[in-house]
């Protein structure tokens, strides 16, 4: 009999292993586990969205993820001859370890770097994530923000637990993956809003009946 995939149970199980076993070193051993809880979320979006670690350099350094959507990528007709410029469509990831402040992060001079070249940068560090945008001054402005745990401490003792944290808030984590995942998709139709709202339903549905403690900041 098979289960049900839980891509945030996946994520939380693999980032406590991680973290616990002192074997990792920060971000880049947490790429791979970050990388298939959005490849997770981006296969259920029309079009999918893939998560791409480490996208090539487009002038402004190596983010640790590139979102790019599925006709992107089916634009690449010889595969060892890609396009020279394929520039993420959905944005790019920045990543730190749960010891980061994710505030820092966002002002930092990479994540504006990346602002001015993509225009959208997700930035995390595992129990914090902000969808990040630039104004007209070049100032980051948070679009969206999902808060797992307060600090590295209270991560990692949510983190020892991970079915009941996956329960709690998983769902939210997913929803909010989707939204983030989806930011740049433009509404034509009616159905289009319908979707965006109904992930916010979804959410709201999942903070009520499981008591989570993520707080979401919409601005």
């Amino acid at each position: 009999m098979s289960t049900k995939p839980n891509p945030a149970l996946d994520f939380f199980q693999t980032v406590s292993l991680i973290l616990s076993s002192g074997a990792g070193v920060p971000e880049t051993s947490f790429y791979p586990a970050l990388a298939q809880l959005l490849a997770s979320v981006g296969n259920t979006l029309k079009p999918k969205v893939a998560c791409i670690i480490n996208p090539a350099n487009r002038g402004a350094g190596i983010p640790d993820g590139g979102f790019y959507t599925a006709d992107q990528l089916r634009k690449t007709p010889d595969r060892l001859h890609p396009p020279p410029e394929l520039v993420p469509s959905r944005g790019v990831m920045e990543v730190k370890p749960p010891t980061h402040d994710l505030q820092a992060l966002m002002e930092s001079e990479q994540v504006a770097k990346y602002l001015r070249r993509y225009g959208l940068v997700l930035v995390t560090n595992l129990r914090a994530f902000a969808l990040v945008q630039a104004d007209p001054d070049g100032n980051p402005v948070v679009l969206e923000r999902c808060e797992l745990a307060h600090d590295d401490k209270s991560f990692l003792a949510a983190l020892a637990h991970p079915h009941k944290l996956a329960k709690e808030q998983g769902p939210i984590l997913e929803e909010y993956l989707n939204r983030v995942l989806n930011h740049n998709a433009p509404l034509k139709t009616p159905q289009d809003v319908a979707r965006l709202l109904s992930s916010y339903a979804r959410e709201s549905k999942a903070r009520i009946e499981n008591g989570a403690l993520a707080t979401l900041a919409a601005i």
